[in-house]
């Protein structure tokens, strides 16, 4: 893939910015927060990427200057609006190396809406336009920490499911119980291997193999983390037609004799398929296997399927009950949902699976888009906001408070009033808390340094980011 231009990745607007800051500016200080949302916490995880990938070392060239000025001329018809005597300093002073500091809060760290997670600020007077020109980019970090924290709160309500209705011994399939099946339905393959590596933060079930890319290229793993099995799709089994299902069936067993494989049964009839074919002609052959068959439903409403499914397959396997009171099946034996699975969903299913005495150990998970597709900035409301300033010689603290009018025609004060000074994020009796940077002298500043003069100052290993959010 081509080379992005670092010139060009920001909002058009930018552009303009050198000339619309007053008169004397000389500092720029700017802050990332999520303002809350769908969730109560966010996992911070990403930045690596946006600052190996494209700010650290020699940002621009000589010819990328000169193609962002031809290029934007274009865009605005004018040539008073883009100064690329702003850039050609960077890289005549720098070497491209971007004058800016960036500190943020440890990856993979579990942080409360609401407090800040990252600062930038420029490092020489004449770039203070700089930090909020990389606001375009550097913003998008909102979507690795959306995803991570989807996920992360997924495996909490799995994990909750688990302690009521399996054993302890059971708790170590949980890393496998949520699988990334979104790379086809993401935007774009960036989009895929970030929205996948965060997922690999807390699960290690994953057909994204751009997710374990990512993690390697930018995060130092040192292995795949993204792990998957033999699975089919309906090409293979409709592909005798209904009349030669079951045969397709036996042929996928034979074909993996040993180990786990999934087989999409939902082709023609899923309740035929559990009933006469799985659990009538293949049952035998079923059991006798050193692995396990997961079975896959792909159509109908997942609770209704999924319950029909499993009242099959006890009647036609049997079933053990578990020290939690519930039904087991055979370990040669699990399902998979794929289909309309979500946030909302998954508490759904399982909560039905313990309301029938189902453990949530005979079932996993599949989830594409509504894993890595359906968020957005607001599913967190992450935003970047300055909150200090240097103008004329003179430090301000910086914030916007606006009034809002609600549907009633009241006015309200707005959640997006920001927050004002330099900043530091706290840990106080285990809880954070974002502070002024010079209050509670004492307290330690959980943000650290990470970049700094084009420089990357902080390299996390994945293993340590997992281990860190795992052990939580």
């Amino acid at each position: 893939m081509k080379r992005q231009n670092l010139i060009l990745l920001a909002d058009a607007y930018k552009y303009a910015h050198h000339k619309l800051y007053y008169p004397g500016t000389s500092y720029i200080y700017s802050y990332l927060e999520s303002r809350g949302g769908q969730f109560n916490q966010t996992i911070f995880f990403g930045l690596q990427y946006f600052l190996k990938e494209y700010l650290q070392g020699a940002a621009f060239t000589q010819q990328d200057i000169d193609d962002a000025d031809g290029f934007l001329q274009q865009v605005f018809g004018r040539n008073d609006v883009f100064d690329k005597s702003r850039f050609q300093y960077i890289l005549d002073k720098y070497n491209g190396h971007l004058p800016v500091k960036i500190k943020a809060v440890a990856e993979g760290t579990a942080v409360p809406t609401g407090n800040v997670l990252m600062t930038i600020e420029n490092t020489d007077p004449e770039c203070f336009w700089l930090p909020n020109f990389l606001e375009t980019l550097l913003m998008q970090v909102w979507y690795p920490c959306t995803v991570a924290t989807l996920s992360h709160e997924v495996k909490k309500v799995v994990t909750r499911y688990f302690t009521d209705t399996a054993t302890d011994e059971a708790n170590a399939g949980i890393d496998f119980v949520l699988n990334d099946f979104g790379f086809r339905g993401v935007s774009s393959v960036e989009s895929a291997g970030l929205g996948g590596a965060a997922h690999l933060l807390n699960f290690s079930g994953s057909d994204n193999l751009a997710g374990s890319i990512l993690a390697i290229d930018y995060y130092n793993a040192g292995k795949v983390y993204g792990l998957s099995i033999p699975a089919t799709e309906h090409s293979i089994c409709t592909l005798l037609g209904q009349e030669g299902e079951l045969e397709v069936f036996r042929h996928v067993l034979q074909t993996f004799p040993t180990g786990t494989v999934a087989c999409v049964s939902d082709s023609y009839n899923i309740f035929r398929a559990c009933e006469d074919y799985w659990g009538g002609a293949l049952k035998d052959l079923i059991l006798s296997r050193k692995g396990t068959l997961v079975i896959r439903p792909d159509s109908g409403d997942p609770v209704k399927t999924l319950l029909s499914i499993f009242e099959i397959l006890f009647k036609q396997f049997g079933y053990t009950i578990n020290a939690k009171g519930c039904k087991v099946l055979p370990p040669q034996l699990r399902v998979i949902q794929g289909d309309g699975v979500n946030y909302e969903g998954i508490q759904i299913i399982y909560a039905a699976l313990k309301q029938n005495g189902i453990s949530a150990e005979n079932l996993v998970l599949g989830m594409g888009g509504a894993l890595l597709q359906k968020v957005d900035r607001d599913t967190q409301r992450y935003a970047i906001k300055c909150s200090a300033a240097i103008v004329n010689g003179r430090e301000i603290n910086v914030e916007k408070h606006p009034i809002e009018m609600d549907s009633q025609g009241r006015l309200t004060e707005s959640f997006k009033k920001s927050k004002a000074g330099k900043l530091k994020l706290v840990k106080i009796n285990s809880a954070y808390r974002t502070v002024n940077i010079n209050d509670l002298p004492d307290a330690v500043d959980q943000m650290q340094t990470v970049f700094e003069n084009g420089i990357l100052l902080k390299d996390y290993d994945f293993a340590e980011l997992r281990s860190c959010l795992n052990d939580r």
